[in-house]
């Protein structure tokens, strides 16, 4: 976007509603919205009742809501207009035509917050919150969404950031002007620091890591053995029959996916086919999906059978992919009979499910509610890292250009986190997966 452009685009969902909102932004959106409305004057952060007009035919397109939103104090800190008029596409797309006849152009996704974030109103962080906010599937996910969208992460790294750059000052100066030897107090204190602000990265690491699963959601694979229920957990879990339930081994072929919520958290519930040895075609086509499933999962939930323990899945799996073993049909055995590991469900009566809901979130070291703070995305965790490993590479025998380099790189890993830095090709793949008018 330059300076001289003017975006528009509907910025409601698509769809039917009963009201929709065209929206502008940019130098030319008042002068094109007092052509739209022909009104003279639009008072800031007042709305007006008025016609939206066909330049080209003067004829009345809708009726509505006129309200203006002078710059700096907008949404893009530029001035915004936005037009609530009824919520029909073809109107709306009538009210964009002639806005686009008028001199405005159409929006690609997510300029609106692009440009808000180009113009200093949101740093990097709480514009891709903008977006976790609207995709949102839980509540715990939509809270801590609007808890990044207030700033939360820049105000959680704001002061390892500074403390970084004092120790940048330092260690310049003593390079630049010292005339004392880095490698004794200047150097050994710098050390010192730097491995305090270490510390404090891998703890935020450690504690953020799980936050993701609540802006990007979980997924979840179902494994076992023919009939052990893998399908009846999955009708239990999404409290809905969204498989097939026969005492037939087998009966699942294919990959079935439901989406559900876990302690705040969006899951994809991942059905899989039974794995064992078999020469059906079509079995080994639906097992060797089900290995896939499980390939991708982020807690691969291995199904057992206490009627039949010596059933086992026939699953090679990564070994970094978390798993949680549990044994199903308890209602079918008596006590001394149960397995001796291993948490204990009845898919059919819904007994122990609550306490392998828990398992879950456990397992993957997410407390509800608990220490996440703000939503969190892979990218976020990944600067994260890269700050901790140049942090850890400065020691107090380091030579003085590599302590300040490396000082500078953990910086720059933080900065390009928040967008302090100039990355075109990265802001285009975040803002490209936000909706168009936003």
């Amino acid at each position: 976007m330059t300076v001289t452009d003017t975006i528009v685009a509907v910025a409601t969902p698509p769809g039917v509603g009963g009201i929709g909102v065209v929206r502008l932004s940019g130098p030319q959106a008042l002068p094109i919205a007092r052509r739209l409305t022909r009104r003279a004057q639009l008072l800031p952060r007042h709305a007006h009742y008025g016609s939206f007009i066909d330049p080209a035919t003067g004829e009345s397109l809708d009726d509505g809501l006129i309200l203006s939103f002078p710059g700096p104090h907008s949404y893009t800190g530029e001035d915004v207009i936005e037009l609530q008029g009824h919520g029909s596409p073809v109107l709306l797309e009538a009210i964009v035509a002639a806005a686009v006849d008028l001199g405005a152009r159409r929006a690609r996704p997510g300029e609106f917050t692009e440009q808000a974030f180009l113009n200093g109103r949101l740093d990097l962080a709480q514009a891709e919150a903008v977006a976790d906010l609207i995709h949102a599937q839980t509540e715990q996910a939509a809270r801590l969404a609007r808890s990044s969208l207030d700033g939360a992460l820049a105000t959680e790294l704001e002061p390892v950031s500074r403390a970084i750059r004092d120790l940048r000052v330092i260690i310049e100066a003593e390079i630049d002007f010292g005339e004392t030897d880095l490698e004794s107090e200047a150097a050994a204190d710098i050390a010192r620091r730097a491995d305090t602000l270490h510390t404090t990265i891998r703890e935020l690491l450690e504690r953020l890591r799980p936050a993701r699963y609540f802006a990007q959601g979980l997924r979840l694979a179902l494994v076992g053995a023919p009939n052990v229920g893998k399908s009846s957990l999955m009708n239990r879990l999404a409290e809905s029959e969204v498989a097939i339930v026969t005492d037939r081994p087998g009966t699942t072929r294919d990959v079935l996916r439901s989406p559900i919520a876990i302690h705040g958290i969006p899951v994809e519930l991942i059905d899989t086919a039974g794995l064992h040895a078999s020469e059906d075609p079509v079995e080994k086509i639906g097992m060797e999906r089900a290995r896939e499933a499980a390939t991708g999962a982020d807690l691969i939930l291995e199904l057992r059978d206490l009627t039949r323990p010596d059933a086992v899945p026939d699953l090679a799996a990564p070994a970094e992919i978390p798993r949680l073993t549990v044994w199903n049909k308890m209602d079918c055995v008596a006590d001394s009979t149960r397995a001796d590991h291993g948490l204990r469900i009845s898919a059919r009566t819904g007994a122990g499910v609550d306490a392998l809901k828990q398992a879950i979130v456990e397992r993957l070291g997410v407390s509800e509610g608990g220490q996440q703070r703000f939503s969190v995305r892979a990218r976020h965790l990944d600067g994260l890292r890269t700050t901790a490993t140049h942090l850890a590479a400065i020691g107090a025998a380091a030579p003085p250009d590599l302590i300040a380099e490396e000082l500078r790189l953990a910086e720059r890993a933080l900065d390009a986190l928040l967008g302090r830095q100039d990355h075109e090709a990265l802001l285009g793949e975040i803002f490209a997966g936000f909706c168009i008018g936003k």
